[in-house]
């Protein structure tokens, strides 16, 4: 009979990576639907040009790969020059491993003994491996788990930026727990700061989304400088995203990015308009769910294909690419009903139709592969490996 442990290694040994080369190409309008495709010459847009906006200011680019849990593309960032990747999750950090990424940000605190031994296995097959710490205890019992095994751990503490999620207070409490890190956790070594301001990057409109970063974010460059005062250096201080990449770059306070979504784009980031822009133009849409029109019950309305269960409701609601005066609404678990208000072109059953994922982090959650392309035409097909890693 196996043990636990013995499940937990046979889930990442079993793990389907590598990409999945097709003997012929095929259209995309041969895929079954629903699919989750990729349009990739604009993810290799998007991919360029925002390395090439942190490598203009100076900035690391760590992406988030919570967003699209694929070693893959992970390595096609790293390849385009990023320093690494994050992971919210030790299993992600696993698959992440497991497909050759070395340098990885483990970006939420774990306190049990079985993460932590997870956390350890993943530190003796890297010494790149970090992992973020906010509270005395969890810093202590990560340190005394890894002196067992005469190891030692990057951390980087995380700072609360208001949220109330993870994060300790900013100011003299990031500072008692930093100095506890140096004087009674011999076997951590404190590597910098992480302060990722979740609350932020959403915001609607592009001077107040700024305006409310400034004011948080302030926190933690005065707890940068106060660790500084005290004599402890922060090579690091690491935080950011998609919707605040342009203002972290005129701030100059990060080392470093964790953008995840603006290689896919959804929905709700376009939603929250640019600097001069109602929406944000900076990157476009490369993921889509591919429909098909299945039934026509009433005159102005199409079902398709694709329901709760492909396509996350947490934020709104899909939009279609290139189809204007159709509108999606949720019709259950397998089905979305379109109504039709002066449609822009025809639908007619069996047509295959390109949405705009709603929010792409959790739809790309509810997929077991992509189907990359180029001009219509897929030639390979990628696991997405770490979808349910949630542990």
């Amino acid at each position: 009979m196996p043990t636990f442990s013995d499940f937990q290694q046979a889930r990442i040994s079993d793990l389907q990576i590598e990409p999945i080369i097709l003997d012929e190409p095929i259209s995309i309008d041969q895929l079954p639907t629903p699919a989750l495709t990729i349009d990739l010459d604009i993810l290799d847009k998007n991919m360029l040009k925002m390395q090439s906006h942190v490598n203009a200011a100076g900035l690391g680019l760590r992406c988030h790969t919570k967003m699209h849990k694929s070693p893959i593309i992970a390595r096609k960032q790293i390849a385009a020059g990023a320093i690494g990747v994050c992971c919210a999750t030790i299993s992600e950090a696993e698959v992440m491993l497991a497909g050759g990424i070395t340098k990885i940000l483990i970006t939420s605190p774990v306190v049990t003994d079985d993460k932590i031994r997870r956390l350890l296995a993943l530190c003796q097959k890297s010494s790149e491996v970090e992992i973020v710490v906010d509270y005395i205890q969890g810093a202590d019992r990560i340190s005394a788990l890894a002196g067992e095994m005469n190891l030692n751990v990057g951390v980087l503490v995380d700072l609360d930026p208001g949220m109330g999620r993870t994060g300790i207070e900013p100011g003299q409490k990031a500072l008692e727990l930093v100095q506890h890190i140096g004087d009674a956790c011999p076997n951590l070594t404190f590597n910098g700061l992480q302060m990722y301001i979740g609350n932020c990057m959403h915001v609607h409109g592009f001077e107040k989304r700024r305006d409310k970063y400034l004011h948080l974010i302030s926190r933690g460059i005065e707890t940068k400088k106060l660790l500084e005062t005290n004599g402890i250096q922060v090579p690091v201080f690491s935080g950011g995203g998609t919707g605040t990449y342009n203002i972290d770059a005129q701030l100059g306070a990060l080392t470093d990015l964790q953008a995840g979504s603006y290689m896919f784009m959804d929905v709700e980031y376009r939603d929250i308009g640019g600097q001069g822009t109602e929406t944000f133009l900076d990157f476009e849409p490369s993921l889509f769910s591919l429909v098909t029109a299945i039934s026509k019950p009433q005159d102005r309305l199409i079902t398709v294909d694709a329901g709760i269960k492909c396509l996350a409701t947490d934020t709104g609601y899909p939009e279609f690419r290139d189809i204007e005066g159709a509108t999606y609404h949720f019709g259950g678990d397998e089905h979305g009903i379109i109504q039709l208000n002066n449609a822009s072109r025809e639908i007619n059953l069996g047509d295959r139709l390109s949405v705009i994922t709603p929010h792409c982090d959790p739809t790309v959650n509810l997929y077991d592969y992509y189907y990359p392309y180029r001009q219509g035409t897929v030639t390979e097909i990628w696991p997405i490996s770490a979808r349910g890693r949630s542990q």
